[in-house]
């Protein structure tokens, strides 16, 4: 089939590369982001799929929407049979969803209708899942609401953070993206309706959802942790600045001495109270400085006895 890619972050670049690996389809454009400042400088930097499009020769279109006309009728004159979709990050309207014989196929990361919206993985690790996984489905007008042609399960290990789970979802998930596309071309593939019940909603993390409070219990501290682990980033506060914890906690279940957000230096340790037992910091990010361990940050800050975290 003659396909039009969607995607934007680096996590749809691996589903981008086993279909450009395919011998029974030919990507012949590439859908993504405008280039968004980055870094110190602030200069404007293509998408990885835009790079990853550039370094293969594809075709690259970068519409500020997709509703544009030019976008529209440069999508048409390339007659894709199916437009498949990772990561896009902007709404397809119905004249853009007509144009492909095939419509667009989403690959998204849960077993839909759970976790449906823009942060699949993070809410799966949040809540405590032991199991998620990708679905392929065909886009609709309402939020991953479509029918859905295939799925793959991923087991959530108890140390995994969103990133490291999703990087395992989009490797696996770029094979089913492909065996949906297979399967769509040979007809052997027909879309489900999703089912009524199970319908769960995973919007955007905001820095404020990712505000550890104390008080809270340890495991679910250690799930907020990981679940923004990279973005947005678990955060507190210390002596009225941000502290940013950047590495997964360990959790000390036979431990609860200390008040919630209370802290305790050793020489090779931070613990810190939470509303049921302690926890030992790995790393930690204070504002304006790099990650580092937990205990060199200690020394370097003089913590007192008594000291807090979240004041």
């Amino acid at each position: 089939m003659r396909l039009v890619f969607a995607g934007t972050p680096e996590v749809a670049v691996p589903a981008l590369d086993a279909l450009l690996a395919s011998d029974r389809h030919e990507v012949v454009a590439v859908v993504t982001r405008p280039d968004a400042p980055a870094g110190r400088g602030r200069r404007l930097v293509a998408s990885p799929v835009a790079q990853r499009a550039e370094e293969a020769g594809i075709e690259i279109l970068k519409p500020a929407k997709p509703s544009d006309p030019d976008f529209l009728a440069r999508l048409a004159e390339l007659a894709p049979d199916c437009c498949p979709v990772v990561a896009y990050g902007a709404l397809l309207r119905q004249d853009a969803l007509a144009i492909p014989k095939h419509g667009w196929v989403n690959l998204h990361f849960s077993l839909l209708p759970a976790w449906r919206g823009a942060a699949p993985v993070q809410h799966a690790v949040l809540a405590g899942d032991e199991v998620t996984g990708a679905s392929t489905f065909l886009i609709e007008r309402g939020l991953d609401s479509g029918p859905v042609f295939g799925i793959l399960t991923e087991e959530i290990r108890p140390t995994d953070t969103s990133g490291e789970l999703l990087t395992r979802l989009s490797h696996a998930g770029a094979r089913l993206l492909t065996a949906t596309m297979d399967g769509i071309e040979d007809g052997a593939l027909q879309a489900v309706p999703q089912p009524a019940d199970g319908i769960t909603l995973a919007p955007k993390l905001t820095v404020e959802d990712a505000r550890i409070e104390w008080s809270h219990p340890a495991l679910r501290i250690d799930r907020l942790v990981r679940g923004c682990a990279p973005a947005p980033g678990a955060w507190t506060t210390f002596r009225a600045e941000r502290l940013k914890l950047s590495g997964p906690v360990k959790l000390l279940t036979d431990s609860s001495e200390l008040a919630a957000g209370e802290l305790a230096v050793s020489k090779n340790s931070v613990r810190v109270g939470t509303g049921s037992h302690e926890i030992e910091l790995g790393e930690v990010q204070p504002q304006g400085k790099k990650p580092m361990r937990a205990a060199d940050w200690a020394r370097g800050v003089r913590i007192e006895s008594g000291e807090q975290l979240g004041l």
